[in-house]
């Protein structure tokens, strides 16, 4: 909560064990496995398009 992270939407939707998604969520594994959100370097609208 109360963070942006980088996605991508409008995904046809997938069952990902009992659940649909229409999203990815990207992310990073670390030197210790735990997975590292990316987040824009400063502050955009919610929805903008990566370029």
């Amino acid at each position: 909560m109360g963070r942006r992270v980088v996605a991508v939407v409008n995904f046809p939707v997938k069952q990902i064990g009992p659940f649909q998604s229409a999203v990815l969520v990207t992310g990073f594994y670390d030197a210790k496995g735990a997975v590292v959100l990316p987040q824009p370097e400063r502050p955009v609208p919610n929805g903008s398009h990566l370029v």
